[in-house]
C-alpha cells in the first residue's frame, strides 16, 4: 500500500530555535510496513521529529526525502495531535470535514464519517452534538476518525494516548494495531515504554535532541545498545 511512498529518508536533520539546537543532526530511513514509535523521555525532541517529517517545520539543515516526491507525500499522510483540535462544529462534521475539503458532496461526507466514528469506537455517541462536549477520549477517537477518513498511507500520532484512561488507551491501541494491519504505515511518538512494547514494530529513541537508537524493537528491548535507553527502559530518566 505504501510502496510508492517509502522508503523515507531523513539525511542530517537539524532544528534550530533562537540559535539553538533542539534536534539533531538526525539521519534515519523508514521503510515497509508496521508502526515505528519514537520513544523517548518528555523533551527529547519526539514532537519535533514528527513534525519535520510532516513537512510542519522548517528544517535549520538536512534534508527529508520521499520516494514518490513532497507533494504526493504531503496528500497521503495525515497526522494527529496530542491535544485534539476541535472545530465548532458538530462530531460528525469534524470527521467530514477533510471530505468536503477534497470536494464531497456534504451527505456522502458525512456518511463516510458515520460509518469512520463507529470504526474507533464512537458508537452511541451523539454525532450531532458540538464536538466540544466530548470527553479527552472522545475527543481523541473524533481527530483519529478525522485523519483515518481520507484513507492515509502514513499516519503520523504525536502521543495519541497521553492523558486518556487505560479503557480509552486500550480502544485507540485497538484501533491503531487493526490500520497497520490493513496497511497503513503508522508513525507514533510516546514517553510510554508499555505502549512502546504493546505497539512498536520499530523503535526509535531520541534523548537530549540526538538520535540513540533505532532499531526493530524486539532488538531494542532485548538489549539496548546506549545507557540512555536502558535507563528509560528501566524507568530512571525522567518522563
Amino acid at each position: 500500500m505504501v510502496t510508492n511512498l517509502l522508503p523515507l529518508r531523513i539525511t542530517d536533520l537539524e532544528l534550530r530555535r533562537a540559535g539553538r539546537r533542539i534536534l539533531g543532526p538526525i539521519s534515519l530511513t523508514l521503510e515497509g510496513r508496521g508502526i515505528t514509535v519514537v520513544l523517548g523521555p518528555n523533551g527529547s525532541g519526539k514532537t519535533s521529529l514528527l513534525r519535520a517529517m510532516h513537512g510542519l517545520e522548517r528544517l535549520s539543515a538536512g534534508r527529508i526525502d520521499w520516494a514518490c516526491g513532497e507533494a504526493v507525500a504531503r496528500a497521503r499522510q495525515a497526522f494527529v495531535f496530542q491535544t485534539p483540535i476541535l472545530m465548532r462544529r458538530s462530531v460528525l462534521d469534524c470527521i467530514a470535514y477533510p471530505l468536503v475539503l477534497d470536494g464531497v458532496g456534504r451527505r456522502a461526507a458525512r456518511a463516510a464519517a458515520r460509518a469512520m466514528a463507529d470504526s474507533v469506537g464512537l458508537t452511541g455517541v451523539a454525532l450531532d452534538a458540538p464536538a466540544s462536549v466530548l470527553s479527552g477520549g472522545e475527543r481523541q477517537k473524533m481527530a483519529l476518525a478525522r485523519a483515518l477518513i481520507r484513507q492515509p498511507q502514513i499516519l503520523f500520532l504525536d502521543e495519541p494516548c497521553a492523558n486518556l484512561d487505560n479503557a480509552s488507551t486500550r480502544e485507540i491501541e485497538t484501533v491503531l494495531l487493526r490500520e497497520s494491519a490493513r496497511g497503513v504505515r503508522i508513525v507514533m511518538s510516546t514517553h510510554n515504554v508499555g505502549q512502546a512494547r504493546r505497539l512498536a514494530d520499530e523503535i526509535v529513541f531520541l534523548f537530549a535532541g540526538r538520535l540513540h537508537e533505532a532499531a526493530p524493537a524486539r532488538e531494542f528491548f532485548a538489549g539496548p545498545a546506549t545507557p540512555e535507553a536502558r535507563a528509560h527502559i528501566a524507568g530512571d530518566l525522567p518522563t
